[in-house]
């Protein structure tokens, strides 16, 4: 029982977490684009890269408890590289949903967010943060 509730903590706090950074990344895509007339696509570049600092930050010292330097240069790279990864689906995703379905870029934007997130959760309990959520300070 209390290690569910441990893991359902966890999995709060990476969606917090998660939800910041995505709230970063559309605000930032929103003004870029709405107020300084800057093309969707480029904006969605500048916005993602913001969220990768607030995202790798929360991810690795709140949400998995993370405080180790020595494997910090190590995990930013594993994350740097997930992120390229992310930025390259998003920016492709986005393109897509926009361009060929009419969509909204800022629903757009939100729909490939969820799917990033549900990706991320995985590679980076399993190859970045590698300690168990329940061996994590509450």
């Amino acid at each position: 029982m209390i290690q569910r509730l441990l893991n359902i903590h966890f999995v709060a706090k990476f969606l917090i977490a998660g939800a910041t950074a995505t709230a970063v990344n559309i605000s930032v895509l929103y003004v870029l684009t709405e107020k300084f007339g800057i093309w969707y696509l480029f904006s969605a570049v500048i916005a993602f890269t913001l969220a990768f600092f607030v995202s790798f930050g929360l991810q690795k010292f709140w949400t998995f408890i993370d405080h180790r330097t020595d494997v910090l240069p190590t995990q930013a790279g594993l994350y740097a590289l997930i992120q390229v990864w992310d930025l390259s689906l998003n920016t492709l995703g986005l393109y897509i949903l926009v361009s060929h379905f009419g969509v909204w870029y800022v629903g757009a934007q939100v729909a490939m967010s969820l799917v990033i997130a549900v990706q991320n959760f995985l590679l980076y309990r399993k190859f970045i943060f590698t300690k168990k959520p329940v061996e994590h300070e509450v």
